[in-house]
């Protein structure tokens, strides 16, 4: 049967299949065709533990072991499609051979020339309204279908490829998060929900070069906040979220760092639910982490500190637990860092390091270090503003910029020059 294939997309849900063999070629298929929402029927001898585990696992009626020898035509019988990997290349052909009689197609994993029907390298790509698959077939080489499957599967995640869709649909939205500011942070879930989205609602801190790779069309609403400047109040975000993905429309709505810390993501994703608009969150890689990461500071570390706290400049820092071994981490804190100085003061050391970094995650990125006693000064001299990152605790003392103690002179080697 060696000959160009027709690659076509099949419907089993709710109709039989029947594998023949029990071994893993076989497990792997099955749990594909399950997912598919086949009836699988599995004749073998010997079934693998995986096909055992499908088994307990899979609702009643959906998977059937038979665990005897293939025993010909009637095994197929009511089949829609069949596959055989029994291992045992003359039981494989004899299948081939009673699928071909009753007209089902016939997957044969142990020789594809023979078969009918091949399985091509599947790829998923989920969007904001449906999911998008991608199937490659080698010519016969697994291998290089594979390869090519996820070289697909890659580019069309990047972000870069326009996948809206060009019929009605319902709308949708998904609160995305940006991560602090590199756009190489940036999840490949985010990059194809951006490459799917009619409108993209964004903040102030969301990586530039990420818009400017939108395809052409894509409507930006920019709704983003600055320090006592709020134009866009939530209210109306949430207004404009329900409003777009109401009209038919795909919306992302695309936050600096994660939706879910100190981003109102949650006020969005109830205002959505409760319009009945569909929503979905992608994490994003959180400012509160990152950023301290960039400048070289863990937000824990073994012997140093075992928990962080993360919170906004805005909040009573008195009740935070006390100690250089709790992390503090401030997020929208400058403008009033000397409050929050002052109130950390009060169970704290005046010498608790204290790091502020600045468009952390950036090319541009600065940071500022000192204690509780001088940060304050050395902010003002520095002229630190927003948007930073403020990290307490002892932590900060392994910035990459934190003066280290001079290593001590090798003596033995001094002393055995001294001694020639």
């Amino acid at each position: 049967m060696n000959g160009p294939v027709t690659l076509l997309g099949l419907r089993l849900r709710g109709r039989r299949v029947v594998a023949v063999g029990g071994g893993r070629v076989t497990a792997r298929r099955v749990r594909d065709l399950l997912a598919d929402g086949a009836l699988v029927t599995v004749v073998a001898p010997v079934v693998d533990e995986e096909l055992l585990a499908l088994a307990s696992e899979s609702p009643a009626g959906r998977l059937t072991l038979l665990t005897r020898e293939y025993s010909g035509p009637a095994d197929l019988e009511g089949a829609w499609l069949v596959h055989t990997a029994t291992g045992h290349p003359e039981v494989d052909r004899r299948v081939g051979i009673d699928a071909e009689a009753a007209r089902i197609w016939c997957v044969d994993a142990s020789d594809a020339d023979r078969a009918s029907a091949h399985v091509p390298a599947r790829g998923e790509l989920p969007l904001g309204d449906a999911t998008l698959r991608v199937a490659v077939h080698g010519g016969g080489d697994p291998r290089r279908a594979a390869v090519a499957r996820t070289a697909a599967v890659e580019h069309l995640s990047s972000g870069i490829v326009d996948l809206r869709s060009r019929r009605d649909r319902t709308g949708w939205v998904a609160l995305v998060g940006a991560g602090p500011g590199d756009d190489g942070l940036l999840t490949r879930r985010a990059a194809a929900l951006l490459a799917s989205a009619d409108v993209v609602v964004t903040d102030r801190l969301v990586p530039t070069s990420t818009l400017a790779l939108l395809p052409p069309g894509v409507r930006v609403v920019d709704v983003g906040k600055q320090p006592n400047h709020h134009p866009v109040p939530q209210d109306e975000i949430n207004e404009i979220l329900v409003r777009e993905a109401g009209a038919g429309r795909g919306v992302v709505r695309f936050k600096g760092g994660d939706p879910y810390v100190l981003g109102r993501g949650g006020e969005e994703r109830l205002a959505c639910e409760a319009a009945g608009i569909p929503v979905e969150v992608v994490p994003g890689i959180s400012s509160a982490i990152a950023v301290p990461a960039a400048a070289g500071i863990p937000v824990t570390h073994r012997g140093l500190a075992r928990g962080f706290t993360v919170v906004t400049g805005h909040e009573d820092l008195m009740r935070l637990p006390l100690g250089g071994d709790h992390t503090v981490v401030i997020l929208m804190g400058v403008a009033t860092l000397q409050r929050n100085v002052e109130f950390l003061l009060t169970g704290r050391e005046e010498s608790t390091p204290v790091a502020i970094v600045e468009r952390g995650c950036t090319p541009t990125q600065r940071v500022t270090l000192g204690t509780l006693e001088d940060i304050v000064e050395r902010a003002e001299s520095a002229e630190v503003v927003n948007p930073a990152v403020i990290v307490v605790g002892d932590v900060v003392r392994l910035a990459h910029d934190w003066p280290r103690e001079a290593p001590a002179p090798a003596l033995d080697g001094a002393l055995a020059g001294a001694g020639r």
